[in-house]
């Protein structure tokens, strides 16, 4: 019955797939795999955070709907603070792009996130294409390695780079 899920094999009883199940969906500002294993008396910390990769790999759609609307689009560096170094001079942090949907009049819809190699057009353009449906409104910061947006011709969304001044 537990074939080709994330069931399959496991030695913990369904029981407690279950109740991890209905925690990890039922608490506002998520689980932590250290509170799953102290909730359900795992006996190891790897098993809880097991579990929960698991079921969040589960709870993703392939074939999910591409976002729509205007969608802002953007990228940002993720890792903490590196000592001398400022903006995209770094080389240990992480960068992760973000298309999310902006609501009219005000607030956000769903969104989209994905870890990238770089901030070059090789790296930022597919992860747009492949988050934002067809014709969409792109809104971005403006960054050049979003400019290959507006040359993929008739599938690309409709690119507008938008410079906003703070201060």
């Amino acid at each position: 019955m537990t074939a080709g899920t994330v069931l399959d094999r496991s030695r913990i009883p369904l029981t407690a797939w279950f109740a991890a199940a209905w925690y990890m969906t039922h608490q506002k500002h998520g689980v932590s795999a250290l509170g799953l294993q102290r909730l359900l008396g795992l006996g190891s910390y790897q098993t809880a955070w097991t579990m929960l990769q698991k079921l969040r790999t589960a709870m993703v759609r392939p074939g999910r709907d591409r976002l729509h609307g205007p969608v802002e689009v953007d990228e940002a560096y993720v890792g903490g603070i590196e000592q001398g170094v400022r903006g995209r001079g770094t080389e240990c942090k992480f960068i992760v792009a973000i298309a999310v949907e902006v609501l009219s009049p005000k607030g956000f819809g769903r969104i989209r996130l994905a870890r990238v190699d770089d901030v070059s057009g090789a790296s930022l353009v597919p992860f747009v294409s492949a988050a934002v449906e067809p014709g969409t409104e792109v809104r971005t910061d403006g960054w050049k390695g979003y400019n290959g947006l507006s040359e993929q011709g008739v599938q690309a969304p409709r690119h507008q780079p938008l410079c906003q001044r703070v201060g």
